[in-house]
């Protein structure tokens, strides 16, 4: 059984079962008791414990049939908080699959061990960095991308709202900006990697990828929730990286109502397929976030999870180059840091960049 533990915040034992019971009808078979007695006996959840959680909040584990989803990431996510999500005061905190449902779950193709074969980093930290603002033209932004690349950097990104706008158009974007990596490395011998940003409409989200992979990327940059949850799925059947951005993530992340960071990050964007997660770092602009959170979404990332592969943290929204080796030191080698602005800020952006390649390239 796949197993969702659920903060419920009542005042009563009384209150919370019902509204534990009220979960596992909604969530399943959604029809009032003794409408369809033998669907309902096989398939409305379980509620296997609700035990007091702290004051005027319990802790509800739901057990599912995983028959439920298959191997479908879309209905995963509407089984564990599709209509619920419009009731008041439910959380979903944790996650139990059984070995069978993961062994049918996409999860990630490269995670931590394919990236780094590509780049050539057995064992050190991941640079990454992003390419912007929105608004330069298609051969700016390959000259971003030129500078990174011929610093060093591992992987060179579209910010996530570069999109196919009349300032650099999608096809355009691409060719320029890998064809910019691929001569930096010639240059330099380097490994950099282009990830273009692949959102968009679904009607063209295939040729999208194809685009990419024709013009020799490696990998993308998906905005999972925009897009739609199985897009890391199918970037990862045509060969490519998925990197996950975590735009519009942020509407879940309630006191009392949502999905915990760690949960969604973790575990539900990483069985579903994305290689690296980006989350908003502690001490960014971007206040949510504390260490124990980041922490705690590195540890279900790399965490052993049956046959699904570990994928890279990789914490952004304002890791400064700066202090690179206090993240590393918090962090560990199995990171891949985002680090945008304080290089795009910097008098000298491939001297700024090396700087942090060369620091990152120490730690073994």
């Amino acid at each position: 059984m796949l197993r969702a533990t659920y903060h419920l915040k009542s005042d009563s034992k009384a209150d919370a079962s019902a509204k534990a019971r009220d979960i596992a009808r909604e969530q399943t078979v959604e029809v009032p008791e003794d409408t369809a007695p033998e669907v309902e006996a096989r398939l409305v959840g379980r509620i296997d414990s609700l035990e007091p959680d702290g004051e005027g909040r319990w802790r509800a584990v739901i057990a599912y049939d995983p028959v439920i989803v298959g191997g479908d990431v879309t209905e995963l996510f509407n089984l564990l908080f599709g209509n619920i999500s419009m009731k008041p005061a439910v959380r979903l905190i944790d996650l139990a699959f059984p070995e069978s449902m993961l062994q049918s779950l996409p999860g990630p193709r490269f995670g931590i061990s394919g990236i780094r074969d590509i780049v050539g980093a057995p064992a050190r930290p991941i640079v990454c960095t992003a390419t912007k603002p929105l608004g330069l033209d298609a051969r700016a932004l390959a000259g971003l991308c030129y500078r990174f690349a011929r610093a060093g950097a591992d992987i060179v990104k579209d910010d996530h709202n570069l999109a196919d706008q009349p300032s650099a158009p999608f096809r355009e974007r691409v060719a320029r900006c890998q064809e910019a990596v691929e001569r930096a490395n010639r240059e330099t011998g380097g490994r950099t990697l282009y990830f273009p940003n692949v959102t968009g409409t679904m009607s063209g989200f295939a040729e999208r990828l194809e685009v990419a992979a024709r013009a020799g990327c490696r990998g993308v940059l998906v905005n999972l929730l925009p897009q739609g949850v199985d897009a890391a799925r199918v970037a990862g059947e045509h060969g490519l990286v998925v990197l996950a951005h975590p735009t519009m993530s942020g509407a879940f992340f309630g006191t009392d109502h949502g999905i915990a960071p760690d949960v969604l990050y973790g575990l539900l964007y990483r069985v579903i397929g994305s290689d690296g997660v980006i989350y908003t770092n502690v001490g960014g602009r971007f206040s949510y976030f504390t260490l124990e959170l980041c922490q705690g979404v590195n540890r279900r990332l790399r965490a052993p999870l049956g046959p699904i592969r570990p994928a890279f943290p990789v914490p952004g929204g304002g890791v400064d180059a700066a202090r690179v080796e206090h993240w590393m030191e918090r962090y560990g080698n199995d990171t891949m840091f985002l680090i945008g602005s304080s290089l795009l800020r910097a008098p000298d952006l491939e001297a700024a960049t090396r700087g942090v390649v060369e620091r990152v390239r120490k730690r073994t």
